[in-house]
């Protein structure tokens, strides 16, 4: 019953219909971020171009793609960089914080599990304290 009355041509358009309306949604997002990320424009061009892609979204989405599309990618590769880059300062940071005291207590269980001998253990602890 459904098929006689929604072709089968209608079921693509709709899904192109909603394919696109997806895309255009992802397309606005980018825009918005790539104003708000950009950090050669001042705080004046960046409301301008938000009232422009809000007041006229067609005609301001592609205007802006034409003026600043060539260098969103870079935009986007340097904020990707700079997080890697503050992931790394993170990791290397907190990988170094462990404390003289937290080494001889690993020690001290090593030794307690049998792991290491006194002799080992020993020469641990003057590694560690010196």
């Amino acid at each position: 019953m459904l098929g006689t009355d929604y072709p089968l041509l209608d079921i693509f358009w709709t899904m192109l219909e909603f394919f696109l309306f997806f895309v255009w949604i992802w397309l606005l997002i980018t825009i918005y971020m790539d104003i708000f990320r950009s950090h050669d424009m001042g705080g004046g061009a960046k409301f301008l171009w938000v009232v422009l892609v809000l007041i006229l979204p067609f005609l301001g989405a592609f205007i802006y793609l034409i003026v600043r599309g060539g260098s969103m990618h870079e935009r986007a590769v340097q904020q990707a960089k700079a997080q890697e880059s503050a992931f790394q300062d993170y990791v290397r940071q907190t990988a170094q914080s462990s404390s003289a005291a937290d080494e001889l207590a690993k020690l001290s269980d090593l030794k307690a599990k049998g792991a290491i001998s006194d002799q080992e253990f020993e020469q641990a602890k003057a590694k560690i304290l010196s």
